[in-house]
């Protein structure tokens, strides 16, 4: 066991060394594009670990993150627009292009859409529970599309880079650190999660609902502050992304992306703490290295996923680093 953990603590130093040196040095050579490819990876990466919590942790298989990835991206984009306009929100509410209130506001509002969501949807199970959180995804992303003060079918355009205190956010690699530094936060909350009692309470409401509540803790609660935890850490992600693209488009909200979210879990593994990660890596990787050669690039892509299913149940880094950790 000493030997599994050892390893894979070393996979997932190399991991986050690897996605910090490349656009390092990618800077250094003035080579911008590969800053912003990595940036792509880090806040993909970071949207997964939203998800891992839910999926990998509390094995809740939620088809409808994507609306909180879509969320946190019109939460930038309407406070960005607002604020380069001069325009108040609401009530007099002045906008902001400050990244850390927007975060806030962000994260906010994904918890406060997770927790009727989720109250709704965890008082059911298996398919049906997958089935909920799509419907409700789905009818978020109709809300989008049919607003047409915010660019309805066509997304909103963010015409300034928000601020960071100290920071020169519209170059691409302090952007890429910020994304960087937010994506270690995420990691060690998924972490703290896995090993702590909230975590212990967690993986046992998935095992045996029954065997937690005969000892006093509700199942429901517990699930309902994990699905909420991880939508606020997938909105946060979604914010940056709309500030990497500089533009908050109807499709982060789509079930697409609910899909492309599951399919970097497993194939980075699902449950690891540096699965998502691995699976962002591989998946933009590829997508970078055939997409220019076949726009039919996913159906190779589709045969890595049926390949992992059934030989890698553990995912990349099932294949590196052993047996899986938090299950």
């Amino acid at each position: 066991m000493r030997q599994i953990v050892t390893r894979e603590a070393i996979t997932n130093a190399g991991l986050a060394l690897l996605l910090l040196v490349v656009p390092l040095a990618a800077s250094v050579m003035d080579e911008p594009f590969y800053v912003t490819l990595a940036t792509r990876i880090t806040v993909l990466a970071l949207a997964a670990v939203g998800l891992n919590i839910a999926l990998g942790l509390g094995g809740l298989v939620s088809f409808g993150h994507a609306a909180f990835f879509g969320l946190g991206g019109y939460a930038a984009g309407i406070l960005a627009t607002h604020a380069f306009n001069a325009q108040p929100l609401f009530l007099g509410i002045q906008a902001t292009t400050s990244m850390p209130a927007i975060w806030l506001v962000a994260v906010v509002a994904c918890g406060l859409v997770a927790l009727p969501v989720g109250a709704i949807s965890l008082r059911t199970s298996g398919v049906y529970f997958i089935m909920i959180t799509l419907a409700f995804a789905q009818m978020i992303y109709y809300f989008a599309i049919s607003w047409p003060a915010y660019g309805g079918q066509d997304g909103l355009s963010i015409y300034v880079r928000n601020t960071f205190p100290g920071a020169n956010t519209a170059q691409p690699l302090p952007f890429f650190l910020i994304c960087y530094g937010l994506l270690l936060l995420g990691l060690a909350l998924f972490w703290a999660l896995g090993g702590s009692r909230f975590g212990a309470a967690l993986h046992t409401a998935r095992q045996n609902a029954t065997r937690l509540a005969a000892v006093g803790i509700a199942p429901f609660k517990i699930r309902l502050t994990a699905f909420a935890i991880s939508a606020m850490v997938t909105g946060l992600a979604g914010a940056l992304f709309a500030d990497l693209n500089r533009f908050a488009s109807p499709s982060m909200l789509s079930w697409h992306m609910s899909g492309e979210l599951i399919v970097l879990i497993i194939l980075g593994g699902k449950g690891r703490l540096f699965g998502p990660v691995a699976g962002a890596m591989l998946y933009v990787l590829f997508e970078y290295a055939l997409g220019g050669i076949t726009e039919r690039w996913q159906l190779f892509l589709g045969l890595i996923l049926l390949g992992v299913v059934l030989f890698a149940r553990g995912g990349l880094m099932g294949l590196v680093a052993g047996k899986e950790r938090y299950g």
